[in-house]
């Protein structure tokens, strides 16, 4: 090989693809702003959904702009920040009805324009992942849920988690999801408000009640 144009070819080279990723970066940039403009041109507030739902907190922000793939100090620092925001129960009791977190889990109302102010949100649960064995219509953006005790009471690690341990990994997971895993679909029903502290307590008790449909069946 001759070494005397080798180098500057090679140096060509990457300062080629220096500036194409430069050049991708600024075009991608532009595009995002552009689609977010359009975006907040053509969406409208409808009833008691308003646009300013498009705009995103600094954690949806982060996963949108490295498609989910955030660097992982970036990610475990606002982990680390989402669970310190995690508001256990007041009295330190974490289960609550099962049979109302059934209700809960079934229901798909709130947070849409034709929804009333004062309508009482439910969980839509099923709408991304099954519970019970009974229920045939269910989601599968999330995981199956059905035997959760059994399938959930051991960490990754294979080790069992402790009754107390595993009402807390239920109650923050409902609470805030991504104080678990920062990129996940799941809402953040505490943290955004959207179910009240006993209405989490319901769902976890349908979750870890030896008598819900979700363990029993």
């Amino acid at each position: 090989m001759n070494t005397k144009f080798a180098i500057p070819v090679i140096s060509l080279i990457l300062a080629f693809f220096a500036i194409t990723v430069q050049a991708t970066d600024k075009t991608d940039k532009e595009l995002d702003a552009k689609a977010v403009a359009i975006i907040k041109r053509d969406f409208h507030d409808k009833g008691i959904a308003k646009v300013d739902r498009l705009n995103q907190d600094n954690v949806q922000a982060l996963c949108t702009r490295f498609l989910d793939s955030p660097p992982i100090d970036d990610m475990e620092r606002m982990q680390t920040e989402q669970e310190k925001a995690i508001k256990w129960p007041s009295d330190g009791k974490f289960l609550g009805d099962w049979k109302a977190g059934e209700k809960l889990a079934q229901s798909g109302v709130g947070m849409t324009w034709s929804d009333k102010p004062d309508a009482i949100p439910g969980g839509n649960c099923y709408n991304c992942h099954q519970l019970s064995a009974k229920e045939i219509a269910y989601g599968t953006i999330g995981p199956s849920l059905l035997h959760f005790r059994k399938n959930f009471g051991k960490t990754r690690a294979g080790q069992i988690r402790t009754e107390d341990e595993l009402q807390h990994y239920v109650y923050g997971h409902i609470y805030n999801a991504k104080a678990y895993s920062l990129c996940v679909n799941m809402p953040r029903f505490g943290h955004k408000g959207i179910l009240t502290e006993a209405q989490i307590k319901d769902l976890v008790a349908l979750l870890l009640d030896p008598e819900s449909p979700v363990n029993k069946e």
